[in-house]
């Protein structure tokens, strides 16, 4: 059985976040960052995954692209009907 990377991801995410947290609580600062470069981070985190998600789905603004995209939908109901 497969371990999905976003299983992967958010435990070494917590892994890290925790061991932080226990060297901050004992008085070392492992990860030294002020308010100003938390901001930027988490500015420039929401912008890349905006970004990154925009690109990646289909977006229709034309009547055209939005029939073609209905179109797409009913041909997959149908695959999906005629598999069961």
């Amino acid at each position: 059985m497969k371990i999905e990377t976003s299983t992967i991801v958010r435990t070494s995410l917590l892994v890290v976040a925790l061991v932080n947290q226990l060297l901050t609580a004992t008085g070392h600062a492992v990860i030294p960052v002020d308010d100003a470069t938390i901001t930027n981070l988490i500015t420039t985190a929401i912008t890349v995954v905006a970004a990154l998600w925009s690109w990646w789905k289909n977006n229709s603004f034309t009547a055209a692209a939005k029939n073609a995209d209905e179109y797409l939908k009913d041909l997959k109901q149908e695959a999906k009907n005629d598999s069961i």
